[in-house]
């Protein structure tokens, strides 16, 4: 097998503002469900906040002179809702504004490619005051927030988009309660699943109308389900988990135009009432689909549980997350993306590892995150070679960060942060993916 990757590649690294920026409420900022969530006693191992996180907010120039002796190609960041309007529409923010048009021209003069995504779930407060994702309304609060963002940074970011991971949102925040806002609602987790269809196509529409080029897409999370068995049960309860959780459930609407059957067949009673009138409008077309993925499991039979199925051990290593290491997965993910939707490009938006790192002597040794990345690098390569027309990818992370309900007890970064000095140490692993990016391959 060719190590070699394309010549146009972009090799980048990813963030989230919420995860590093610190300084939630500085300068005419709102608070955001993250803020609110991440200071509710109980809800945040350790009682951690993102109120310093890597305190990027006032130190962007050092990352992005990090990222420049990396020699990364792009940087996907997001912006925070609540920063622009702080009370998620109306009243604009201009000093939000020209912290991230500051940003995008720091990355411009140090020659690297700006990945804006525009939602990552730090959710203006005011607006889950108002329902949140659950609220119909929030499509159109959404659309004029990302053609605003169009208008003003439309000039220099060529690359957006719309959300991160729209499941998690939906999931994890309304259904299992673990991540903001913290609800336990499963039709209220359907309308956010929805309503964040609605949102993205509308502002798809909205960066057409704007006309000033470049291309917009989505961020989809995936893991690797696979069958514990040969029995159809579990054929079945592994293929429903993969159009539940994975990209199907969000990209057989935006390509084909409704919902997965089996979705339609098991969740017709949580459905929004007469989806199917939005499903005209969310099918609307889009330049790129981003993956994120971190790892895979082994699903078995269970009619006990809401998917029909649950996740049986099968004895791979795992990160210090307790996620199993299945890089075989991650080829079947861009595989499977391609030949069920052929989108036109594919970024992989997010993959990367929490492991257990130590400061020695100075110096940071994690090579099992070495391993980890060489071996998904690999997969993507040999999804290359099998006709996956991806065009890039960003490892997560750019820095160690606030790790949403873990708090700062997990590291997934190639730059080492020091949470009490902030100061920042370059990883083995950050020095080894320079190369990587250096000779455009994995020899």
């Amino acid at each position: 097998m060719a190590k070699s990757f394309p010549e146009e590649f972009i090799w980048g690294a990813a963030t989230a503002s919420y995860q590093i920026e610190g300084s939630p409420l500085a300068d005419g900022a709102g608070p955001s469900i993250w803020h609110r969530f991440s200071h509710t006693p109980g809800n945040i191992l350790n009682g951690d906040t993102g109120d310093i996180a890597d305190d990027h907010y006032r130190r962007y120039r050092e990352d992005v002179a990090i990222m420049k002796e990396l020699g990364l190609k792009g940087y996907r960041f997001s912006i925070a809702w609540p920063r622009i309007f702080p009370y998620g529409k109306g009243k604009i923010n201009e000093k939000g504004v020209d912290f991230y048009s500051r940003l995008v021209d720091e990355l411009l003069n140090a020659g690297i490619t700006p990945f804006v995504t525009l939602y990552h779930w730090d959710l203006p407060a005011a607006l889950q005051d108002l329902g949140g994702w659950a609220n119909r309304d929030i499509a159109c609060w959404y659309a004029d927030y990302a053609d605003f963002m169009f208008q003003r940074l439309g000039d220099r970011v060529k690359n957006w988009i719309t959300l991160n991971e729209p499941w998690v949102a939906a999931f994890v925040g309304y259904y299992e309660g673990r991540h903001a806002p913290g609800m336990k609602d499963l039709y209220a987790a359907f309308l956010a699943t929805h309503n964040q269809l609605r949102a993205h196509s509308k502002a798809v529409r909205a960066f057409r109308e704007e006309n000033r080029g470049g291309k917009i897409g989505i961020t989809l999370s995936n893991s690797s389900h696979d069958p514990a068995s040969d029995s159809q049960e579990d054929k079945e309860a592994a293929q429903f988990s993969h159009e539940w959780t994975n990209y199907p459930l969000f990209l057989h609407p935006i390509y084909k135009g409704d919902y997965p059957e089996k979705i339609r067949e098991v969740a017709k009673e949580f459905l929004p009432p007469h989806y199917e009138k939005d499903m005209t409008e969310i099918k609307e077309p889009i330049d790129f689909v981003g993956i994120n993925y971190y790892f895979g499991d082994l699903i078995q039979a269970d009619p006990q549980s809401q998917l029909g199925g649950k996740a049986v051990e099968r004895g791979l290593p795992k990160t210090e997350t307790g996620w199993e290491i299945y890089p075989e997965g991650f080829y079947k993910i861009l595989k499977g993306v391609q030949s069920e939707y052929d989108p036109a490009e594919v970024f992989v938006t997010e993959n990367g590892a929490a492991f257990e790192d130590k400061i020695e002597n100075g110096k940071v040794h994690d090579d099992k995150r070495i391993n980890y990345l060489k071996e998904h690098f690999s997969q993507a390569l040999r999804a290359i070679e099998d006709g996956v027309r991806l065009k890039g990818y960003f490892v997560w992370s750019l820095l160690d960060n606030f790790e949403w309900a873990l708090g700062y007890s997990k590291r997934f970064g190639i730059v080492y942060v020091d949470y009490e000095t902030q100061k920042r140490i370059i990883k083995d692993s950050g020095y080894w993916y320079s190369e990587v990016i250096k000779s455009n391959s994995i020899e």
